[in-house]
C-alpha cells in the first residue's frame, strides 16, 4: 500500500475501500486485453496502435477481413502488384511465347492439350454451309438451293487447292490447322490478305500468308521484345509492340519485320507497314486472331501462359522418375582387387560399350561404369556404397493425375481429355467430354470469326466481281451483302461414348421438336444433312436395282415368284 492509500485509509476507510476495488477491477481489465491482444496475434492480426492527435483509426472492414488484407500472416508476404493490360502482358508476351512453344514441343501434357483443342476444333478443316437468306432476297427455297449447290462448288475450286496459300503448301483447311496452333502456342496469328496474278488454272487470285507472332514487333526491335514504352511514328500514331494505334486507341496498321526477329544470316532486318483496311473498300489487309482478357489489350496470350510453371515442373519430375527407373533397373558388380585390373572370366561392360581397337589409350580407365550387366573393377583401397532408391514413388500416378486436373481446370479440359482416359462410369466420363466441349465450341467460334468467315466473304466478293456467281445488288447493299454471305462451318463432332444411347435420344429429340436433322447430323458426326439425304436418294435407288436383279436371278434359276 503506497503513502496516499495509507493516509485515505486512516481519514476515511470507506474510500480506501472503494479505490482499492477500483483497483482490482482495472488489474483485471488490464489482464483481459493483454489475453485478447495475444489471441489476435495468434490468428494472424495486429491492432494497430491508437490514433495520434491528427491522425484517423484504421478499422478493417469488407474484403480487408479476408482477400484483401494486408496484415494476416499468409497476406505479409504477398506481392500482389498489378498493372495495365500492356505492363502485366505486353511486357511479358515474348517470354510467354517462347516457353509456350518450349513445352508443345518437349512437354508431353502441354502438347496433349494443345493438340487436343486442334484436334477437337478444327480437326481436317472446318467446311463452310452456305445458308442463304432467300426470303430476304425474294428467291424461292429451290433457286436458293440450286444458288448454294454453286457456291459450294466454286468455293472448293479455290479452298482445297495449295494456290490458296500464298506460298503455295497448304489448301484452305490445312492453313486453318496452321494458323489455329500458333494461335494457342502463341496467343494469336496474323493473316496477310494478297491477290495475285491471274492463272489459266485458277480463276481466283486471293491469297493468304500467315505470319507467326514474332514478326510483328516493333521497327527497331532486333529481337522482337518489348520494353515497355511506345514508339511515335511519323503521323503521330503510337506504335504499341508492332500495332500502330491512333489518339483515341484504334489499330490503324500492323508493322511485319521481313524475317524472324533474333535470327542472323538471312538479309538484313527491314519492317513493312500493313494497313488495316483498304481505304476505298474497308476489306481487311490483314487479319489479327487472337481473344483478349482484358480492355486495352492488343496482343495475345498463349494458351498455356496460366500452366508454365506447373507444366514444367510437372515435365521435370516425370524426367526425375523416368531416370530413377532407368538407374534401377541396371545391375552391376563391383571387384576389389589390389591391381585394379580384370580378372579373366567375368563379363564385362554392357551391349553399349565400345570397343577398344589397336594400342589406343583407354581414356576411361578412371571411371567407374554402371551400366546393364557390367563388371567393374575397383583400385585397392576403393569400395563402392550402393544406395536404395524409392523410386519410381508408388504415389507417381496420383500425383501426375492430381497435377493433370488442376491444369485441366485452368486450361477448362476434363482431365479425362487431356490424359486420354476415359475410367470413370458412363455418367461421369459424359460430363466431362461435354464440360470440355462447352470450350472446345466457343474456341471454334472465335476462330471462324476472325479467320474463317472472313477468309470467306473476301473469296465471294471476288466470285461476285468475276461474275462466277450472281448476286444481284451484292456491291450496292450491306444488307444484301450479307445475306448472300451468310454460312454455317461444320466441323468434328464431340464424339460418344455410348453411341446406341446416344442415337435413341438424338431420334426422340428430333421427333419431339427439341432438335432437327441438321443439327443432330452436325452433333454426330459433322455432316451435312442434305448431302445425307442426297446420297442416301442415290444408295436406295441402287440397293433396289440390286435386290430387283437378284430376284430375277433366282427367278430365272427355277425360283418361286
Amino acid at each position: 500500500m503506497g503513502f496516499i492509500d495509507r493516509v485515505v485509509n486512516a481519514v476515511s476507510p470507506e474510500t480506501a475501500l472503494k479505490r482499492a476495488k477500483a483497483r482490482h477491477e482495472t488489474i483485471n481489465l488490464e489482464a483481459q486485453s493483454e489475453a485478447l491482444l495475444a489471441k489476435l496475434k495468434i490468428l494472424g492480426t495486429v491492432i494497430p496502435p491508437p490514433p495520434t492527435s491528427g491522425q484517423t483509426a484504421v478499422t478493417n472492414s469488407g474484403y480487408s477481413h479476408g482477400g484483401a488484407s494486408r496484415r494476416r500472416t499468409w497476406a505479409k508476404e504477398w506481392n500482389s502488384e498489378s498493372g495495365s493490360a500492356r505492363s502485366d502482358i505486353e511486357e511479358n508476351r515474348k517470354l510467354l511465347r517462347e516457353r509456350s512453344r518450349d513445352l508443345f514441343m518437349n512437354a508431353p501434357l502441354a502438347t496433349g492439350a494443345v493438340k487436343s483443342s486442334r484436334t477437337s476444333c478444327i480437326g481436317p478443316g472446318l467446311m463452310p454451309k452456305p445458308k442463304i437468306d432467300y426470303e430476304f432476297l425474294g428467291m424461292t427455297k429451290e433457286e436458293a438451293d440450286k444458288l448454294q449447290r454453286l457456291i459450294k462448288k466454286e468455293f472448293a475450286i479455290w479452298a482445297e487447292s495449295t494456290l490458296c496459300d500464298s506460298s503455295d503448301l497448304n489448301n484452305f483447311y490445312e492453313l486453318q490447322q496452321v494458323a489455329f496452333t500458333d494461335w494457342l502456342n502463341n496467343g494469336e496469328e496474323f493473316v496477310l490478305i494478297k491477290y495475285e496474278k491471274q492463272l489459266k488454272y485458277m480463276p481466283y487470285q486471293l491469297r493468304i500468308s500467315l505470319v507467326e507472332a514474332d514478326r510483328v514487333c516493333t521497327p527497331g526491335s532486333l529481337d522482337g521484345s518489348y520494353d515497355g514504352y511506345d514508339k511515335k511514328a511519323k503521323n503521330g500514331n503510337s506504335i504499341i509492340n508492332g500495332i500502330e494505334t491512333d489518339k483515341s486507341g484504334k489499330v490503324v496498321a500492323y508493322h511485319i519485320a521481313s524475317r524472324f526477329p533474333g535470327e542472323y544470316g538471312s538479309g538484313s532486318l527491314k519492317w513493312a507497314s500493313v494497313k488495316k483496311r483498304g481505304a476505298k473498300t474497308g476489306n481487311p489487309n490483314i487479319l489479327h486472331i487472337f481473344n483478349a482478357e482484358r480492355a486495352g489489350q492488343y496482343r495475345g496470350v498463349p494458351l498455356l501462359a496460366p500452366v508454365i510453371q506447373t507444366l514444367k515442373q510437372l515435365t521435370r519430375y516425370t524426367e526425375a522418375e523416368i531416370m530413377a527407373a532407368v538407374v534401377n533397373s541396371l545391375f552391376g558388380i563391383f571387384i576389389t582387387t589390389k591391381t585394379g585390373e580384370q580378372i579373366e572370366g567375368f563379363g564385362g561392360d554392357g551391349e553399349e560399350a565400345e570397343e577398344k581397337t589397336g594400342d589406343a589409350k583407354d581414356e576411361d580407365d578412371d571411371k567407374i561404369k554402371v551400366g546393364t550387366g557390367t563388371v567393374t573393377f575397383l583400385k585397392e583401397g576403393e569400395e563402392v556404397k550402393a544406395v536404395e532408391s524409392a523410386h519410381p514413388s508408388n504415389n507417381y500416378d496420383a500425383f501426375v493425375n492430381s497435377m493433370a486436373l488442376q491444369i485441366g481446370a485452368a486450361l477448362e479440359i476434363a482431365p479425362e481429355v487431356l490424359l486420354k482416359k476415359f475410367s470413370n462410369n458412363f455418367s461421369a466420363s459424359k460430363g466431362a467430354l461435354n464440360e470440355t466441349w462447352k470450350s472446345f465450341k466457343m474456341y471454334r467460334r472465335w476462330f471462324i470469326d476472325d479467320f474463317c468467315q472472313e477468309i470467306y466473304v473476301l473469296w465471294f466478293n471476288e466470285a461476285v466481281s468475276k461474275g462466277r456467281i450472281n448476286a444481284p445488288g451484292y456491291f450496292n447493299n450491306i444488307l444484301v451483302k450479307k445475306a448472300y454471305t451468310n454460312a454455317t462451318w461444320n466441323g468434328p463432332a464431340q464424339g460418344h461414348l455410348n453411341p446406341v444411347q446416344e442415337v435413341t435420344a438424338a431420334i426422340q429429340k428430333i421427333q419431339n421438336g427439341l432438335s432437327t436433322h441438321e443439327d443432330e447430323c452436325i452433333s454426330m458426326n459433322g455432316s451435312d444433312y442434305e448431302d445425307n439425304i442426297r446420297t442416301l436418294k442415290t444408295e436406295n435407288i441402287l440397293l433396289a436395282e440390286a435386290q430387283a436383279g437378284n430376284t430375277a436371278g433366282r427367278n430365272k434359276n427355277g425360283g418361286k415368284d
